[in-house]
């Protein structure tokens, strides 16, 4: 071997070895945050279709959960709820008429203990979380938007900070003593949207209007942190939002507080890092986006054809809609996941590698999820269940609660399948804990009336004809049509004459056991504005009756002025004694025809 070759030998031989630590480093790396993701999925829910829900009396529109085990759901008719998170679901523990118009903000304290909530209606109010009671009432002379407990772990004291929905100030009040107004910030010049406690930084993130993000102490002189990267905004991507005019909807800060999530109306999720207002990631679920995914992305997360038609078109109503409840994002309680919704259900991204890790709701086409809370750990135990005497389960439950677009109800997700009805029992995963509402009803006779027939097929001598029903329109006529039809009221019928597109003319033959009778002309008003007219056959025998319905257009003349009608009933035998078939059913089975004789033609 030359000199040379052996001088190269230990160079090489050191390169080596440098790029196998390297790789083993980057192996050791990856294979930590794979860790890490797999344990912080391990304390998240795991199920794909949700396991409970329960219901509002209005369409709900706040859902957030507190560090003392409690839930909290607001609905838009100004209500709150407070439910007690057992060791297995939830429990109801009391319902306050909070405001008399629509709930702006709910916010609750760092340590679980204190909630408050804003409304149209000119008030803010403190309620105890572990008393369960209303404690303060405070009037104000504006309207008041978004709210937040601001009191970082060095302040004293319970502040609480309210937007003006007219104006940039913050107003800060000591909520839970003698309410008094404390201070007014001027850090906005636009309408603040959006107000929440960064408790890890001892900061607060605000969002106004146009979309400008600040940073400022929550105590002291509320001036700018000290602990950022940055000395002037223009270096970070604070002015992302107000460059693409985008409209903030909701904001979301990591309990390590390094990361906050901002959701807009150009519906992106950016995650900002704290420490540097830089974007870290920014996630499309704008309509191109969605059309992209569903052709080109990942086959276990699209979906059939009809059922991305179908949603889109959900999606479509609610970004038009006014005051809808946000397409909120959150973070686990380690800070490794980011959970926000989308169109194709609850997405799970693992910060580090931005990678879609989990996919709740993707089955529930019925629903369109918004607002988000999660709990992860164990509910504490009480001592009446300590005294019990009955083993108790220490096992962590997460859930998922969030709430869904013109939905009067809040969804669970939690480890468990939702389980199917077993025999008599009629409860399911939907508990009734409310009187349904007008429109419930409504829907649930909307899917009953569907149950209808939409087509019927008559078989005639010359062959079949058939008919379109119209249960939307006229449910009861075609509930009549097709019981009459199924009971054989219809058999043997006679057309004695037809015009195309625009009426029948048919004999229906009855059995009476009695004679008739001839009666003058009658006059009747149908509900829907047209006359029919009722005159008895003669030279009618027993045993053999035939009653001619003929539908034509004519005009009857009364006085001075002309009565038109397209549908009148000429002939008709009617029995005065107890029939078959008495008057008043001759009358709604005409009744029955002329509606659907008078449906537009399809």
């Amino acid at each position: 071997m030359s000199k040379r070759a052996r001088d190269e030998e230990p160079a090489e031989l050191e390169q080596s070895s440098a790029n196998t630590a390297a790789a083993s480093a980057l192996s050791s790396t990856l294979s930590a945050d794979a860790r890490r993701v797999r344990l912080a999925l391990g304390t998240t829910p795991s199920a794909e279709m949700y396991e409970r829900s329960y219901m509002h009396r209005d369409h709900v529109s706040h859902v957030l959960v507190t560090s003392t085990d409690f839930i909290v759901t607001a609905s838009r008719d100004g209500q709150i709820k407070f439910w007690k998170k057992m060791q297995k679901g939830i429990e109801f523990v009391k319902h306050f008429r909070a405001h008399l118009a629509p709930i702006s903000c709910i916010s609750v304290s760092h340590d679980g203990t204190m909630l408050a909530s804003t409304g149209a209606d000119k008030a803010f109010k403190v309620f105890d979380v572990l008393s369960f009671d209303m404690i303060n009432w405070v009037k104000l002379d504006f309207i008041p938007g978004p709210c937040e407990w601001v009191s970082s772990r060095s302040g004293a004291g319970y502040l609480l900070a309210v937007g003006d929905v007219d104006s940039g100030s913050i107003r800060l009040y000591n909520a839970v003593g003698d309410s008094s107004h404390i201070k007014t910030l001027s850090i906005h010049s636009a309408p603040v949207l959006i107000i929440k406690l960064n408790y890890a930084r001892g900061s607060v993130v605000s969002i106004d209007a146009r979309g400008v993000i600040e940073y400022w102490e929550a105590s002291g002189e509320y001036g700018m942190p000290k602990d950022v990267d940055f000395r002037f905004k223009m270096d970070t991507d604070l002015y992302a939002l107000a460059k693409s005019r985008a409209v903030p909807t909701s904001l979301s800060i990591s309990p390590d507080g390094e990361h906050f999530a901002v959701t807009a109306t150009d519906y992106k999720v950016r995650l900002y890092v704290y420490a540097t207002g830089k974007t870290r990631r920014t996630y499309d679920e704008s309509y191109d986006a969605l059309n992209t995914l569903q052709k080109e992305g990942d086959e276990a997360y699209r979906l059939e054809a009809f059922d991305f038609g179908r949603r889109m078109a959900v999606e479509r109503e609610y970004r038009a809609a006014a005051n809808a409840p946000p397409s909120g994002a959150i973070f686990d309680r380690t800070g490794t996941l980011l959970i926000f919704s989308s169109l194709v259900g609850i997405k799970v991204i693992a910060i580090k590698t931005s990678k879609l890790v989990r996919l709740y709701g993707k089955v529930e086409n019925t629903e369109r999820f918004l607002s988000l809370a999660l709990f992860q750990g164990r509910a504490e135990l009480d001592l009446t269940m300590l005294g019990s005497g009955v083993k108790i389960s220490q096992e962590e439950d997460p859930t998922l609660i969030c709430c869904a677009f013109k939905k009067s109800r809040f969804y669970l997700f939690t480890r468990r399948e939702p389980e199917e009805p077993e025999g008599d029992q009629e409860t399911g995963r939907d508990v009734f804990n409310e009187k349904p509402s007008k429109d419930d009803l409504a829907l649930a006779q909307r899917e009953e009336r569907g149950q209808l027939s939409r087509m019927a097929t008559l078989n005639t001598s010359y062959g079949e004809v058939r008919i379109k029903l119209f249960p939307d329109e006229c449910p009861r006529t075609v509930e009549n049509f097709v019981t009459h039809a199924r009971n054989g009221y219809y058999d043997g019928v006679v057309f004695h004459r037809v015009i195309k597109g625009f009426m029948v003319q048919v004999i229906l033959r009855a059995q009476c056991p009695k004679p008739l009778i001839r009666l003058p002309l009658m006059l009747l008003m149908a509900p829907f504005g047209l006359i029919l007219a009722l005159l008895v056959s003669s030279r009618v025998t027993p045993g053999r009756r035939a009653i001619l319905l003929a539908m034509a257009r004519v005009e009857l003349p009364f006085g001075a002025m002309s009565l038109r009608t397209n549908f009148i009933v000429r002939y008709a035998t009617i029995d005065l004694s107890p029939c078959r078939w008495p008057m008043r059913a001759l009358t709604r089975t005409a009744r029955s025809f002329l509606s659907l004789l008078h449906q537009p033609r399809g």
